[in-house]
């Protein structure tokens, strides 16, 4: 199937490792010039490099929960690349696992790291999505912003994320622009946070699996890129503030 993004430029946030590498890499792959963004230069230098065309793949290092390093991400693509039509707002981070650790700096703090870069880097996107004549945003939101079962303050930024993609949705399509999200299940990736408790402690770990997801395994960063690439695609374009779980059956939400 043609996804029809060749020469199309994109900005995945979040970037140099897990879901985001993923995203952006399959983007390039599917022929579109992509801005890969994360704070940490050295690894966002080596997926950039690692990253084979027939699209371009282009380095930011910028903290996209501040409104400086927002805009640079948006000013590269178009500046690099020329325009902007896609924008994959991924980055994010969890926080305290019980309520009784939680307090106000920890939701700040998980807000900051997932809420407010979409929200912030969305912003800045929408004069270059605009002047395209429309465009497309995803959030990458997670299971548990759809019911519980993760820590209190990632609960909510994640459910937030949800809640902000359908009214941006709703206010955005007269411009042609359309936004959805993404509810990915238990995704394990090298140096990922299932990565580490499988190792940690294999035997609970299995355990969870065994008991939550009823395909009986995590899933990859790569079988949640292709989905996302298919609905950042024009295949996809009556996906209008959806939020589409990608999950191997956890989720028991409707």
């Amino acid at each position: 199937m043609d996804l029809d993004l060749a020469g199309k430029v994109a900005i995945v946030t979040g970037s140099s490792r897990g879901i985001g590498r993923a995203i952006a890499a399959r983007l390039v792959e599917e022929g579109a010039d992509v801005v890969f963004c994360a704070r940490g230069e050295e690894v966002l230098r080596a997926a950039v490099d690692d990253t084979a065309g027939p699209g371009r793949a282009y380095g930011v290092a910028a903290d996209v929960s501040t409104s400086e390093g927002a805009e640079a991400v948006v000013s590269a693509a178009q500046e690099q690349f020329g325009g902007l039509d896609i924008v994959v707002n991924n980055v994010g981070g969890s926080g305290a696992r019980t309520f009784d650790d939680t307090d106000a700096a920890d939701l700040a703090a998980v807000l900051d790291k997932n809420v407010v870069p979409a929200l912030l880097v969305s912003r800045s996107a929408l004069a270059g999505l605009r002047a395209r004549g429309g465009g497309v945003i995803a959030i990458i939101s997670s299971v548990f912003g759809r019911e519980s079962g993760g820590g209190p303050s990632y609960n909510l930024a994640k459910a937030a994320e949800i809640s902000l993609a359908k009214s941006m949705a709703r206010d955005l399509a007269k411009d042609r622009i359309r936004v959805f999200s993404v509810a990915p299940g238990s995704v394990r990736f090298p140096g990922g946070s299932w990565d580490k408790r499988m190792l940690d402690d294999p035997e609970g770990t299995t355990a969870f699996v065994e008991r939550e997801i009823p395909w009986g395994r995590f899933g990859t960063a790569d079988e949640i890129a292709d989905v996302v690439t298919f609905l950042v695609s024009s295949r996809a374009a009556w996906v209008v503030g959806a939020c589409v779980p990608v999950d191997g059956g956890q989720s028991r939400a409707f």
